[in-house]
């Protein structure tokens, strides 16, 4: 049997949309510390240059920055158009740009219209995009891998009180709706791309611990997570990110894999 190393992205190209924080960054380091070149997204331009500079210097390897507002379609087009040409080739997406949730409260009642349009915009109708145009290029090239990501959101339904008990906005519903069509959209375009030999698989994290968040509500979450904590920064993401990019996952498709300490099982 020869020996391949399944985890190799050496030379390979992968736009991540919003790929200069947060989780967007974590799996920008993942991956291109096994070789893989970065195109990464913003909507501000300015926010793409000490991330680019960082994942150069660490990881030697090369990073095109692109300003991109996934809500319009023609920004996503020629974003498409320029990651191609960058090096003639994308081999992996990753549909990460999100957010979105406005000024307005999380608490249904109060929300406000223009937020729960913008947030669908955002969340689902981005990523739509993105798949629609990068998956043109991917179909030509008869591979690829797109990995969209959801969140747990989208599959259950929350205990509003851990929010309003602990000093933390809470979650809209739009949002959960926008997730729960990611994870839709995940298995139907993994149907309509498998003859092009593209995977398309989704992760739905749960939460992840920012230092932005309130005590309290951290230690509520983690009391209601199997695993008893929320996800680590820098480190939980990673792992599954790399595995549905690579070779390891070639006969994966239309999966949603969730990456939530249990959270999601644990009643």
């Amino acid at each position: 049997m020869p020996n391949i190393d399944l985890f190799n992205l050496k030379d390979q190209v992968a736009v991540i949309t919003g790929g200069a924080s947060g989780l967007g960054y974590d799996m920008a380091c993942e991956l291109a510390n096994a070789g893989c070149h970065l195109v990464i997204t913003s909507r501000f331009k300015e926010k793409l240059v000490e991330p680019a500079q960082n994942l150069r210097n660490q990881y030697g390897i090369d990073v095109l920055t692109l300003q991109l507002d996934q809500c319009f379609h023609e920004e996503v087009k020629n974003m498409a158009a320029q990651a191609q040409q960058w090096k003639g080739h994308i081999d992996i997406l990753i549909n990460n740009a999100g957010g979105g949730s406005g000024a307005s409260e999380g608490d249904l009642f109060k929300r406000a219209p223009n937020d729960m349009v913008n947030m669908i915009h955002t969340n689902l109708i981005g990523p739509l995009f993105c798949s629609q145009e990068i998956g043109k290029i991917m179909a030509g090239q008869q591979s690829g891998k797109i990995i969209n990501i959801g969140s747990i959101a989208g599959m259950v339904g929350r205990d509003r009180s851990m929010y309003r008990d602990n000093q933390k906005s809470e979650q809209p519903i739009d949002y959960a709706a926008a997730k729960a069509g990611i994870i839709g959209m995940t298995r139907d375009l993994a149907a309509y791309m498998a003859p092009y030999g593209i995977c398309v698989n989704c992760i739905s994290p749960g939460g992840f611990q920012g230092a932005s968040l309130p005590q309290e509500f951290v230690n509520a979450y983690n009391r209601a997570t199997a695993l008893g904590r929320m996800g680590k920064m820098g480190q939980d993401i990673k792992g599954v990110a790399l595995f549905l990019a690579s070779q390891a996952s070639d006969y994966v498709t239309g999966q949603n894999i969730v990456v939530d300490g249990g959270f999601s099982i644990w009643k």
